[in-house]
């Protein structure tokens, strides 16, 4: 309790001290020990200063600069009543401090002490104090204007649970002192410059009122009066200026550090002398300077020999910091990997979602999707997005592309929902020339497979690509092999990228030319679930869903009596029977199609209702003779399309496009009466 009564008083006691100091006379000893006291302080909130890692760690330093000021202020009144009534008697009349200031520091030369005084008082006043002033003036405007945001962010954290009520208070407490801070520092400032113009004054009225009372009250010579009194003047000047320079110093290294865990020697030196690079062109460029005719050389070539050393002595440093092995045979990232970490509480930062799709490439392909490098992969891949959308009538979604170092240097692989779907490798520089299966000639380069359609290949030289073509090869560049190859995947696997906010978005922009046909059917009666299961069926079977009217009022006039998938699709199919002819058969009025062995038929209609199941061996045929048809046509150079009766066409469809996934299965009522049939095959018999 003693302690802290002491603690407690030491202020009053200081102020007390200061204002004594300007009404009671002091001796010559007594002023000596304050100025001392002074520059001690000084230099006290100097080293406080540099040692801060933020300027709330000095928080007092307003209230300081106050006191230091006034103190400054009482040792000027208090020497100068020395230096007026006790100045005859000679330079030592105002104490040893300000004799020796006055000597040794300015060599007893007046002028130049005159000249160093105001030097110093401008540097104080115009540049150091005047600068500080103006950072906390700006730094106090953007902390109040920052203050409510940081409020509402704490209060966030709090209502989230990740912080509690005592930590919330204090930082509520720090970011008000922070205000309070930046505030009081603008103003005390004004302290400071108040006190570079008071010395002015006081140095000009002790010169004057000195010389007058030398020369009337003692009867001193002028010459000797002006001497005395000047140097005494200068003195005192230089005894309370040069603190109040070291004041001001620490005012604006204190506003202007920005918070770190570094004091400021560990930041500048940090930050300034951390590569070798800098200093290496430093050394060179004063060393060019250095050999200049008429420069001084030793002074420039020595500071451009300790620059290039530096430089060296980091490399070397560093070097060996990553060579010596940490111990147990590991290297220091392994040694770092295995120190224990500090425990943190697991958040919804760690569960990392799965991208629709997804784009991994090895580090010799990083150059086609770099943004920097105008990579020709990104604007295909954009295209591709593009044309799928106006083809299929959504937008999907777009493909995040990362570096895989695990990857072959050439190897690209191609994921949906984290699942890979397609791997290939490809060549940059390169050009993939491809057999379409009547080349005149074969072609030096690296034998490969066409990634999206498995046709043979070859990778050759651009020197090569005119005899390709002369050949009969196809030639694509690299870009268009691999944005050939995303292309199939994302059209073959339509149906499992239009996902519920897909669907949502394709209503929102269909709204906008239909608002009230989207308003009274979705949601009100068909669910956005069962809209995108039978978007998904189009998708599935490679329909294009660009017509949402009439997908929409279809839905709508069958909803009330059905909610089967594949009844609501079949009746969608067949309102969409035009679009669905002239997607197969476009221009055609005649449309050549395989039919069903009326047998077969019969089996399969029995199997549909569920009074029997398909027999294996059946099954299996039905899926060779479907195999033998679709070759035959595509030979033809017609698309294999299998008519039946609407109850067959969702079974028949599911099972056979997973074997052949060019095979079209249409139902009889989706064909529009302005077509007729030709029947060009026959599926089933023995």
């Amino acid at each position: 309790m003693r302690n802290l009564n002491l603690t407690r008083l030491a202020g009053p006691a200081l102020v007390f001290m200061v204002l004594g100091m300007m009404i009671l006379p002091l001796p010559p000893f007594a002023l000596d020990f304050f100025f001392t006291f002074n520059i001690a302080i000084s230099i006290i909130v100097l080293m406080v200063s540099l040692y801060t890692r933020e300027p709330l760690e000095f928080s007092a330093f307003p209230t300081v600069l106050l006191v230091t000021t006034l103190l400054r202020l009482s040792l000027n009144v208090a020497s100068t009543k020395l230096v007026l009534t006790e100045g005859h008697t000679g330079a030592g009349a105002a104490g040893q401090v300000i004799e020796a200031f006055g000597h040794v520091l300015i060599g007893g030369n007046l002028t130049v002490g005159i000249i160093a005084f105001v030097i110093l008082t401008i540097i104080n006043f115009v540049v150091i104090t005047k600068g500080a002033g103006r950072i906390a003036e700006v730094s106090a405007r953007f902390t109040l204007d920052a203050m409510p945001g940081k409020q509402m962010a704490i209060d966030a954290d709090l209502n989230a649970g990740l912080i509690g009520e005592e930590e919330a208070r204090k930082r509520r407490s720090a970011i008000s002192q922070e205000a309070d801070f930046f505030g009081s520092m603008d103003g005390a400032s004004k302290f400071v410059r108040g006190d570079a113009v008071a010395g002015i004054l006081i140095m000009v009225i002790n010169m004057i009122g000195g010389l007058i009372i030398g020369v009337v009250q003692h009867d001193l010579p002028v010459a000797e009066a002006g001497r005395t009194y000047t140097l005494l003047t200068i003195g005192d000047g230089l005894v309370a200026q040069i603190p109040s320079l070291i004041i001001s110093v620490a005012a604006g290294i204190v506003v202007s550090r920005v918070g770190t865990e570094q004091d400021l020697s560990e930041q500048m030196l940090g930050q300034m002398f951390a590569n070798p690079q800098v200093l290496y062109v430093t050394a060179a460029v004063i060393a060019i300077l250095g050999v200049i005719p008429g420069m001084p050389h030793v002074a420039f070539l020595l500071i451009a020999a300790l620059a290039a050393g530096l430089a060296w002595w980091m490399e070397k440093r560093t070097a060996r910091a990553q060579q010596i092995e940490a111990p147990g045979g590991g290297t220091p990232a392994a040694a770092a990997a295995a120190a224990p970490q500090p425990l943190q509480e697991v958040s919804w930062s760690d569960v990392q979602p799965v991208d629709p799709v997804g784009l991994e490439v090895g580090y010799r392909l990083i150059s086609l999707v770099d943004r920097n490098q105008d990579g020709e992969l990104l604007r295909r891949i954009r295209g591709i997005r593009k044309k799928i959308a106006q083809e299929l009538g959504f937008l999907v979604p777009a493909v995040h592309i990362r570096d895989n170092l695990e990857l072959k240097p050439n190897q690209y692989r191609i994921q949906l929902k984290g699942v890979d779907v397609g791997l290939g490798e490809a060549y940059v520089g390169q050009w993939l020339a491809i057999n379409p299966g009547n080349v005149a000639g074969s072609l030096a380069g690296t034998q490969t497979k066409d990634p999206t359609f498995g046709l043979p290949a070859t990778w050759i030289d651009a020197s090569l690509r005119d005899q390709a073509q002369a050949l009969g090869y196809t030639v694509v560049d690299t870009a268009t092999v691999i944005g050939t190859h995303i292309s199939n995947l994302l059209q073959g696997h339509a149906a499992e990228l239009l996902g519920r906010e897909e669907v949502q978005a394709l209503l929102d922009h269909f709204a906008k030319e239909s608002p009230k046909l989207v308003e009274d059917l979705v949601p009100k009666l068909i669910p956005v679930g069962t809209l995108q299961k039978v978007l998904q069926s189009l998708l599935d079977e490679g329909m294009h869903i660009r017509d949402l009217r009439t997908i929409l009022e279809t839905l709508g006039e069958h909803i009330g009596r059905t909610q089967d998938v594949d009844e609501l699709t079949a009746a969608v199919r067949v309102a969409l029977g035009r679009a669905i002819i002239h997607q197969l058969f476009p221009g055609e009025t005649e449309l050549p199609v395989v039919a069903l062995e009326p047998q077969l038929e019969n089996i399969l209609m029995s199997a549909s209702a569920g009074r029997g199941g398909l027999e294996p061996g059946l099954a299996e045929r039905l899926l060779q003779q479907a195999s033998q048809l679709s070759e035959q046509m595509e030979a033809q150079g017609l698309n294999t399309v299998l008519i039946t009766p609407g109850a067959l066409r969702p079974m028949l469809s599911r099972f056979l496009r997973r074997s052949i996934p060019n095979l079209r299965v249409i139902a009889h009522t989706e064909i529009p009466d302005t077509k007729t049939i030709r029947i060009v095959g026959v599926l089933g018999g023995t």
